[in-house]
């Protein structure tokens, strides 16, 4: 990949990455329930999940989710199952201060089960495989090994979510760690419970084109 194309391509993935979605709501979800330190891990889980639809998209599979009817509508609805039970999970949670989990408390939820969240909030996410599937191309250069390409993409796509989505975290762990009363964690919860609900919804009326 010629260093001009690369640039181009790590300056849309900042764009990618800053922008709203639903990885943005489990990243602060995460910050606000677990603590930085912990809330991390759900960031490694959303850039494994973009990992996955970077191999998808590799492999071709993008393209038959694209075009063919019933596997866009698997995905699509594994997907917004998945953010819609993440949204009533979260709107359900108990009012508890997040300083239990950050000593590492018995409470404490483990960090794989976050980075399998994470995955699982992006790798399932048909609107990423059609976006990667529209955007990509424009960045490949087909004379050169396509492997070697994507893996660049990959690595691109990864510094930039690890980063975007860090900061996401750290925010909602600092900031929402201001929150005391139940009144107020249990409000919180329900915001980005509604949030992860609205993401769902949102995705529930995505289309192919």
């Amino acid at each position: 990949m010629e260093l001009t194309t690369w640039l181009t391509f790590f300056a849309a993935s900042w764009a990618i990455s800053i922008s709203p979605g639903a990885g943005a709501v489990a990243a602060m979800s995460a910050g606000l329930n677990h603590g930085f330190a912990r809330g991390y891990a759900m960031v490694v889980g959303l850039v494994l999940g973009i990992w996955t639809q970077v191999l998808v998209v590799g492999l071709g599979l993008g393209a038959l989710i694209a075009t063919s009817s019933l596997a866009f509508a698997v995905v699509k609805w594994l997907g917004v199952g998945y953010l819609v039970w993440l949204g009533i999970k979260q709107w359900r949670a108990p009012a508890v201060p997040m300083v239990a989990e950050d000593a590492g408390g018995p409470v404490a939820t483990p960090a794989r089960t976050l980075i399998l969240r994470g995955w699982m909030v992006n790798a399932v996410n048909p609107k990423g495989t059609v976006f990667l599937l529209a955007v990509v191309p424009q960045f490949l250069d087909l004379t050169h090994s396509l492997s070697t390409q994507y893996l660049v993409i990959a690595g691109t796509l990864a510094f930039t979510d690890f980063v975007v989505m860090g900061v996401y975290t750290l925010l909602a762990a600092r900031v929402l760690r201001l929150l005391k009363s139940p009144r107020q964690i249990k409000a919180m919860n329900r915001a980005f419970g509604g949030l992860f609900v609205m993401a769902g919804g949102l995705l529930a009326l995505f289309k192919r084109t």
